[in-house]
């Protein structure tokens, strides 16, 4: 009897699983022709041809049967809440497994990000190196930390550090915004905290930064600065610049991005400091050693291109040539070093007095100077050179702990109207201080 009820069992759940298959319709009509057929047909034609009613073995037979039937519905009550339970258990697994491979995948797109930075930095290597003008390394590192950390977004500012005063200038910048004004040109708050630190600095969100007074940025910038990255470049343990990112967006920067750009940093630090090297190497090339001023070579180089821009404006240029007067006594009463002093004291008050005026100022040999005046006429040169002189005669000067003074002579010719070409503009200029020497020295002439 149990082996039959285990078979039927078995038989019946091959049934139901075969029927589980078929749209819900098909099973309720194969579950009442099942019941038909074996619990009403079957019974009622064996009754009618047996005779007297089995009535005994009818009862047994349908008791037999609901209890089969009780059982086989239990038992597939239990395996659908089996299966249920495992349905469930899957779905669970298949959410954690979904949930995993989002973070893998969002994973693998940060390593692609990165590897795709690291090795951008082959080509910021090639693009640095591929000259020495400190202008050109300084915008490449500044495009090259804007477009592969920030994608364009905010603000990336490049300082540089003043080697006479020490403090931060701006250099180069790229903004999102084109029209933005930079306000702090020597840096804020957090530039400094690098500058004191040399060391990389981020800021997640400058409001709940303890290390930062936000009113103090508030004071300093015009714009607002939530998050920031920023490196220094080291050379040597000599700071010669910041690289600056900032946003107006909290949490903008991570602890990747600040990494990528210590490394653009470490990259750049040795062109730049290539790059002012060549920029001393060329200011040495046309500035004379001793006053700083333009040798006559460039002198010579920028008259043409001043000409070139007179006549093609049709304006003035007027050229003041001016001599020291009897410096050779000043060298044998003091000393070559006291006429060195003279000659440094004569540049710097030319400066002084010409600022206004764009000059180009070269020393022209020995204790003459040679002045380029551009956009001047001659009557302008002439009040010009008239204050220089005066100003010279005034000055005094300490040399061994003596009191003197210097004079100097002068003369002015004028682009077109004394000479339309350079070379003859100079000698034309050279002859006029040579005839205000004549006449009795601190004096000027005009052709």
């Amino acid at each position: 009897m149990i082996r039959i009820q285990k078979r039927l069992s078995y038989n019946f759940d091959q049934l139901l699983a075969s029927q589980e298959k078929k749209p819900a319709h098909q099973r309720i009509i194969f579950y009442l022709a099942v019941i038909l057929i074996f619990y009403i047909l079957i019974p009622i034609s064996i009754g009618l041809h047996l005779k007297p009613i089995p009535v005994f073995p009818l009862l047994l037979f349908y008791s037999l049967n609901f209890i089969a039937a009780i059982t086989l519905i239990n038992s597939s009550f239990q395996r659908k809440y089996r299966l249920e339970i495992e349905n469930q258990d899957l779905h669970e697994k298949i959410n954690l497994l979904a949930e995993e491979m989002a973070k893998h995948r969002k994973q693998q797109q940060m390593l692609m990000s990165k590897s795709s930075r690291y090795n951008s930095l082959k080509e910021i290597i090639e693009q640095i190196n591929q000259n020495l003008s400190l202008e050109r390394i300084a915008d490449q590192l500044c495009r090259l930390a804007f477009k592969l950390i920030s994608d364009g977004k905010g603000l990336c500012v490049l300082y540089l550090v003043d080697e006479r005063s020490q403090r931060l200038k701006v250099f180069t910048a790229k903004k999102e915004d084109e029209e933005l004004v930079i306000k702090a040109k020597e840096g804020d708050i957090f530039d400094f905290w690098v500058l004191r630190h040399t060391s990389p600095l981020i800021v997640e969100d400058a409001r709940k930064d303890f290390r930062f007074d936000p009113e103090k940025l508030k004071n300093q910038s015009n714009r607002p600065i939530l998050s920031l990255i920023s490196s220094p470049f080291l050379s040597e343990n000599r700071l010669l610049g910041i690289l600056r990112l900032d946003s107006p967006r909290p949490n903008f920067y991570t602890q990747d991005d600040l990494r990528f750009l210590a490394t653009i940093c470490e990259l750049g630090a040795v062109a730049i400091e290539n790059g002012e090297l060549f920029q001393k190497t060329q200011d040495l090339a046309i500035h004379d050693g001793l006053t700083q001023l333009y040798v006559k070579g460039y002198l010579m180089e920028r008259l043409k291109e001043e000409c070139a821009r007179a006549l093609r404006d049709s304006v003035d240029l007027s050229l003041l040539m001016l001599d020291i007067d009897f410096f050779k006594d000043y060298n044998d009463k003091f000393g070559h070093t006291a006429g060195d002093l003279v000659l440094i004291r004569l540049a710097r008050m030319l400066e002084e007095q010409l600022k206004g005026y764009n000059p180009i100022i070269s020393r022209f040999g020995g204790e003459e100077f040679c002045i380029i005046l551009p956009r001047c006429d001659k009557n302008d040169a002439l009040r010009i050179a008239e204050d220089i002189r005066l100003k010279i005669e005034k000055n005094k000067i300490m040399l061994r702990r003596q009191e003197t003074q210097i004079t100097v002579s002068l003369g002015v010719a004028s682009f077109p109207d004394d000479s339309a070409e350079e070379n003859e503009l100079i000698l034309q200029a050279d002859k006029a201080l040579y005839e205000a020497k004549q006449k009795g020295r601190n004096k000027i002439v005009g052709i």
